[in-house]
């Protein structure tokens, strides 16, 4: 037997060989580990049978015990502090994923153990991130990696395994895959770890898919962060991942768009062009805004509207960002959407081509290489 000392971070702490069977909890010991008090005394642990090794009628039983051994949480401020209980959970989560990674061992995901399952992912992946930096530059500095990787990982790979699952019955799993942990989800995004959110990214995506009632509520917690980003902080590191995500979405918006959907646009995305960094999630950016054009070219006229108030004049490079973007735009236009814009078309044109970047002057002057434009007219007068 070896022991856990279980403190305000409850530590577990074991030797574990990749030989050797996992080690796990008791049912008895399994609630005192995870709910004991800060300061409780030591509690005997006892070896169990790997998943793959147990009597089928008593994988569920162990399944749900190594989901609570893995909702104990560990600090990864000091790398060498709590190793072996680092290395026990580590390995008790892959095997939890190497379990389910076959169609087999996915029939373990029933509503029995789904209570337990988002315990475990919400103990691991929920949580406040570390302030930002004052001095921090998302264009020029390296991000700040998470050091509690090795464990965040290897929960994400697990969740996605059953959110994309065909075991797991949607209408069941919405009762616990529910709105707040959505808006968790959402929050997490602002991590400087390119990793995580790009997990976040697919996992979001996969909820969105399969709960069909949680969809307008995350559609508006994106634009929240949209909207703090904007008009507030001008400083949040997922943006382009959540604009990857909507432009999944917006492809797949039926026409007629609805009156929220076009809301969504005005109020959420054109908006997004504003901000000093728009760089560096300009491509997703565009994207969605060319998936709204080809839904619906009447939004061109507010779509351009506000595109040009957000024109950067005083950003040469910005200037061509945006001039590519613009061209996309007026492709997609017929005779009718063009002489709608036509005036602020030519007018915003105009001071580009009076720019003193020649970067840009040249850039407006490639439009007149399009043929689609030059042969509708709306570049002559």
């Amino acid at each position: 037997q070896q022991n856990v000392q279980s403190h305000m971070k409850q530590n577990v702490a074991r030797h574990v060989s990749p030989k050797t069977v996992t080690p796990i909890v008791t049912p008895d010991d399994a609630d005192r580990i995870v709910m004991q008090q800060p300061g409780a005394d030591r509690t005997a642990l006892k070896e169990l049978p790997a998943l793959r090794d147990a009597p089928p009628a008593k994988r569920e039983e162990l399944f749900v015990l190594k989901l609570q051994l893995c909702s104990v949480i560990f600090s990864f401020d000091d790398p060498t502090a709590d190793k072996r209980g680092k290395d026990m959970k580590r390995q008790t989560l892959l095997e939890l994923v190497d379990y389910v990674n076959t169609p087999a061992g996915q029939k373990i995901f029933t509503e029995s153990v789904m209570s337990d399952l988002m315990a475990c992912i919400t103990a691991n992946v929920c949580r406040a991130l570390p302030p930002a930096t004052d001095d921090f530059d998302p264009e020029e500095d390296e991000p700040v990696l998470e050091p509690a990787w090795p464990h965040l990982q290897v929960a994400y790979e697990f969740f996605l395994r059953f959110i994309v699952s065909s075991e797991v019955n949607a209408k069941a799993a919405k009762k616990y895959v529910d709105q707040k942990f959505c808006l968790q989800l959402v929050e997490l995004f602002d991590s400087e770890d390119p990793r995580e959110r790009d997990y976040l990214k697919t996992i979001l995506h996969r909820i969105y898919g399969k709960f069909m009632s949680h969809r307008s509520f995350i559609r508006r917690a994106i634009s929240n962060v949209f909207y703090r980003f904007v008009y507030e902080t001008e400083r949040h590191n997922g943006i382009g991942e959540l604009l990857e995500i909507l432009g999944s979405i917006i492809n797949g918006f039926a026409i007629p768009l609805k009156k929220e959907h076009l809301q969504f646009l005005v109020r959420a995305l054109i908006p997004l062009h504003k901000p000093k960094c728009v760089a560096l999630y300009h491509q997703q950016l565009s994207y969605c805004i060319i998936q709204y054009v080809e839904k619906d070219a009447d939004t061109a006229t507010p779509i351009l509207n506000g595109f040009f108030k957000c024109w950067p004049w005083s950003c040469s490079n910005k200037q061509v960002m945006f001039l590519n973007e613009l061209e996309e735009i007026l492709e997609l236009l017929g005779a009718d959407q063009l002489a709608q814009v036509s005036t602020m078309l030519f007018t915003n044109l105009a001071r580009c081509l009076d720019s003193d970047h020649f970067q840009v002057v040249e850039r407006a002057l490639f439009l007149w290489n399009n043929e689609h434009l030059v042969n509708s007219g709306c570049l002559s007068r």
